[in-house]
């Protein structure tokens, strides 16, 4: 059985729960606090080197790191992952948006103020990250204003990725009111077969 190292908290690991739960391949879920330094311990650097989790064990001793190739690789042949070349290179695009111009201002916001609950700490940090957040927000709205989902107009590993953190930005002390067509979406992923909630 498959074993995922994470931190329930965590968008990047429930990308990879609901996945796997919308795949319906069993797993183990073993809890690593990254608040308490867990993903720091020798033990866990054995998995993983770079110290951070979500970790995928696929079988004893073979461990991927980085929550969106984990997601290529349980999505690929799949219906999550398409077939054809062009779409594929757009859902790589979107994995690339999020982690690059997406996670960085969103997630991190919503670390320091819902799972440190430091806002007043981090207050002048939060203010920074907000402009990126925005930025990356609008990227998403204009396309969804043409589209229901990022890539062949049906749900993919890109509408995962991209859920993770979007669904719980306000969290992050982001505002989604003003994004109708991000609300749209969120309200159909959340539709879909299988759909399993961040917090279960």
């Amino acid at each position: 059985m498959l074993k995922l190292y994470e931190f329930s908290s965590s968008g990047n690991c429930y990308k990879i729960r609901l996945l796997l739960t919308q795949l319906e391949i069993p797993f183990k879920r073993i809890e690593i606090d990254i608040t308490k330094g867990e993903s720091r311990s020798p033990e866990f650097l054995q998995k993983n080197p770079n110290g951070r989790i979500p970790v995928l064990e696929i079988e004893p001793g073979k461990f991927l790191s980085e929550s969106n190739a984990i997601l290529f690789y349980l999505s690929a042949g799949t219906k999550f992952f398409p077939t054809n070349k062009w779409e594929q290179a757009q859902i790589m695009q979107w994995l690339f948006f999020e982690q690059y111009s997406h996670e960085p201002y969103i997630a991190t916001s919503r670390y320091w103020i819902n799972i440190l609950e430091k806002a007043e700490e981090y207050k002048a940090e939060i203010k920074q990250k907000q402009p990126g957040g925005y930025a990356a927000l609008g990227v998403m709205e204009k396309h969804l204003e043409k589209y229901q989902f990022f890539v062949g107009d049906r749900y993919t590993i890109a509408d995962i990725c991209l859920f993770a953190y979007t669904h719980v930005a306000d969290e992050g002390g982001f505002d989604l009111n003003q994004f109708s067509a991000i609300q749209n979406w969120i309200e159909k992923v959340k539709n879909q077969p299988l759909y399993q909630s961040m917090n279960k």
